[in-house]
């Protein structure tokens, strides 16, 4: 009673904040519409006055709303302290809210303990929100408008979708409950360990040979193996440009997730520069080809802080960082960059994604900011010194063509003057003839050249392409080359007059970026994330290929060096992770979300978003069988140890169980496991297959009879089950790895190797973390290792324990790491 009084105290507080009256009278006011008497730029004043009002009062609302989340976590903590005696079934009242700090355009602000309110005065525009930055002479638009909201997948009792939503480029969902957690709890005389997630308990009862032996407090000891990143999978093209170039090593450099990719193609070697935290999303190189630019987006780190987007200049033969450019001073993401070419490469051009898209130049050298202007409040697609002077830079876009003066620290704009040539929508691309015209690439197909010096156009290449024109090259020999959406790769000479054209195949994609390769070659990247090698005349090779959507499934071959990769994007990959080439590509027509060999490898298993199952053969790729169970996705397809069962969880709470003949090729259905109050998240067999253990999202762990669906209640009969996997995160083997304060989201997938020392897991952060087996200490000491700028959502040793291949879920990169 007296907690709920304090809570009316709490709402009337905020409603006396919160005066929706002049919300009101705004909204009654006509001064501001079409009829009205008042001047246009009064009208135009008014509304702007209204606007902000009304974010004002948004911004209070939020701010009331998330005191009022953090009371409730802060009662139903009370709550779960006063029934501490013996676990309750009944579920905390929260359970499905997420616990998440609330967003402050574009800022986290953290939890307050007292009831204060951020004053709503300052409106949060990146200036006051991260370190000052002296110098600046650029006043930006608030951030708030961009800004996509932080949504948490759900993780209690309903059977919502297990996917995490956010930017691609969000290390971690802006998650992290600042309650205190409860310690776990030691039963000696039951033989248990009680946990607790988001304050509700979890019993995990030990084998019985260990309940004397056992003790809580006991150090855990980190693993004396660590990993290594060998090889990663995939490359992004789909949404970032001019990522792509030839180093005089003969190595290709490009980037997916937070990696940057240096790879020998003749070598089958790859080096990894892994000095950033989140998404990169623009690559330059500098004139002499061993410095090497790239920025990436802002990030959230583990615990909650921000991470400031910056542009990090490194040495690509030692991998070593040089200078870190641009921290609290550049907004949400860095879309282009560019070395000056005719002053040694001393300047560094810059454009971030903030409203305005400022551009600023910077001696990296010095890691000191010569000048900044804003840009555009449209979208800015490229940003390129002129070759001959290191003061004028070009710069394109949407609706826009700016050719910039850099004169005393101060950035002059001219406007391309389009005339007569009718304007495009989106200027896509600039590069430079040898004579100093500036040559562009538009979404209306033309090609445009600009004389040097001017802002006019000197000459036109009339549809040189069907539809967007996303790359052109200049080549040594003086060659020009365009690709675009049309698939088209065609080669112009010095007057403009066509050499030839070929057309990539369709399987790749539209081109969206052009680099020149060696000799003759040229390497493309694709809208598809295809990095190929090919030359003027066709033929075309794929020296990279990858996912082009959120990737879940994960799953290795019992006996060779294989693994197979599904996702989003509805394509079924089975890989060599020796020669690291695909054996096989297949679409399927449902996004596919989870997958598994049968023991003798003859066949693979695919589950679907839809609920509908395949059966792959694992040498031909022929579709042996298809199943539906339920309408909601199938986030786990397990086979018994001994191959005569499959076991299948789904999001619609049951556990599927089919009985299966001659090696994986007939299936018949048991029945399905009925029990789970939530969706299921996590699956593992017996050695002898005749028991299953199941998590679900509401964490929950339950143990079957698979053969007749039946839920074994026993303790004492599955206390000492040996298992032969170990991918549920819940259980007394694992429950070490949980870190402090976790929602029980965090943690994705778990494995443990298959000689039973080693356990690694994959979480909401973009980390890989390698932990000792058993890890069954509380707050285990792991090894960290990042590289993906995503969720971890599936991680998973290779049958002989010599690799371990982890997933990115929206980063779509598949990581193989070598076990050291």
């Amino acid at each position: 009673m007296e907690q709920r009084s304090r809570m009316e105290d709490g709402f009337s507080s905020y409603s006396s904040l919160y005066d929706t009256s002049s919300l009101l009278q705004f909204c009654n006011d006509d001064s501001a519409s079409a009829a009205s008497s008042m001047e246009v730029t009064d009208r135009i004043a008014s509304l702007e006055q209204r606007v902000q009002m009304q974010e004002d009062e948004i911004q209070l609302l939020k701010s009331a709303l998330a005191d009022v989340v953090r009371r409730l976590n802060l009662s139903e903590e009370q709550q779960a302290m006063g029934t501490r005696r013996g676990p309750t079934k009944a579920r905390p009242m929260i359970a499905t809210l997420p616990l998440r700090p609330t967003v402050h355009n574009g800022t986290v602000l953290p939890k307050k303990g007292s009831g204060t309110l951020p004053s709503p005065s300052g409106s949060g525009s990146r200036k006051d929100a991260t370190t000052p930055v002296s110098k600046s002479t650029v006043r930006r638009t608030n951030s708030n408008e961009h800004m996509g909201t932080l949504t948490r997948r759900d993780s209690g009792d309903s059977k919502g979708n297990r996917t995490r939503a956010g930017s691609t480029g969000s290390n971690s969902s802006g998650k992290r409950s600042d309650s205190k957690q409860r310690d776990p709890v030691f039963n000696a005389e039951e033989g248990y360990v009680k946990m607790y997630l988001k304050g509700r308990p979890i019993t995990m009862y030990m084998p019985k040979d260990l309940v004397d032996s056992y003790c809580l407090e006991a150090r855990a000891d980190l693993p004396s193996n660590k990993l290594k990143l060998d090889w990663v999978y995939g490359y992004r093209g789909r949404d970032c440009r001019s990522n792509l170039y030839l180093l005089p090593t003969g190595e290709t450099v490009y980037f997916i997730a937070s990696v940057v990719v240096l790879y020998n193609v003749d070598e089958q070697l790859q080096r990894h520069y892994t000095g950033h935290t989140d998404d990169i999303k623009c690559l330059a190189v500098h004139p002499d080809k061993i410095t090497i630019a790239t920025g990436q987006v802002a990030g959230t780190s583990s615990d909650g802080k921000q991470l400031a987007p910056h542009v990090r200049v490194w040495d690509s033969v030692s991998l070593n960082t040089l200078h870190v450019l641009g921290t609290g001073f550049f907004d949400r993401a860095l879309v282009c960059l560019a070395f000056s070419k005719s002053n040694g490469g001393n300047t560094l051009c810059v454009v971030d994604d903030s409203n305005d898209h400022v551009l600023s130049v910077w001696d990296w050298q010095r890691e000191d900011r010569l000048a900044e202007v804003k840009c555009s409040n449209e979208s800015v697609f490229a940003a390129d010194f002129h070759p001959t002077d290191s003061n004028v830079i070009v710069t394109c876009g949407k609706s826009h063509l700016y050719f910039w003066n850099l004169e005393k620290g101060t950035l002059l704009k001219k406007q391309g003057l389009f005339e007569k040539q009718e304007k495009p929508k989106f200027v896509l691309c600039v590069t430079f003839a040898e004579n100093g015209d500036a040559i562009t690439g538009d979404s209306s197909g033309n090609i445009l050249v600009w004389g040097k010096g001017t802002n006019r156009i000197s000459h036109v290449i009339q549809g040189a392409h069907e539809g967007s024109i996303f790359a052109l090259c200049m080549l040594r020999n003086g060659t020009l080359v365009s690709g675009g959406k049309d698939r088209r790769l065609i080669s112009w000479d010095g007057s403009y007059q066509q050499i030839q054209m070929v057309e990539v195949p369709e399987l790749f994609g539209p081109i969206r970026t052009i680099a020149e390769g060696r000799g003759e070659s040229v390497l493309i990247g694709t809208t598809k994330n295809f990095v190929l090698q090919g030359s003027l005349d066709g033929e075309f090779t794929p020296i990279t290929q990858g996912h082009t959507d959120e990737l879940w499934g994960l799953a290795v071959h019992p006996c060779k060096p294989q693994f197979l990769t599904c996702g989003y994007d509805r394509q079924v990959s089975l890989w060599d992770s020796s020669s690291h080439q695909p054996m096989w590509t297949k679409n399927m027509e449902d996004a596919a979300q989870s997958a598994g060999f049968h023991p003798s490898g003859a066949v693979v298993a695919v589950g679907t978003q839809t609920g509908r199952w395949l059966v792959l053969d694992t040498d031909s790729k022929d579709l042996v069988t298809v199943h539906t169970d339920g309408n909601e996705q199938l986030s786990v397809m397990r086979y018994g140890p001994d191959g005569n069962f499959l076991a299948i969880g789904s999001h619609d709470n049951y556990i599927y169980i089919y009985a299966v003949a001659e090696n994986g090729r007939k299936y018949s259905r048991v029945g399905k496991c009925s029990g789970h109050s939530s969706f299921i998240t996590h699956l593992d067999w017996s050695m002898d297959s005749q028991y299953l253990v199941s998590n679900s999202g509401d964490y929950e762990i339950l143990y079957w009879i698979p053969s007749v669906c039946k839920q074994v209640v026993s303790v004492e009969t599955t206390r000492d089950i040996p298992w032969a996997t170990y991918t549920c995160t819940l259980g007394f083997q694992v429950f070490g790895l949980w870190p402090d304060g976790s929602d029980g989201t965090d943690i994705n997938a778990v494995c443990r190797s298959s000689e039973k020392s080693l356990l690694v897991t994959g979480d909401d952060f973009g980390k890989v973390h390698l932990f000792s087996y058993p890890c069954s200490q509380f707050r285990a000491p792991s090894h960290v290792y990042g590289g993906h700028s995503s969720h971890v959502t599936n991680v998973t040793f290779l049958y002989d324990d010599s690799y371990l291949v982890s997933t990115g879920g929206k980063d779509m990169s598949v990581m193989q790491w070598r076990i050291v």
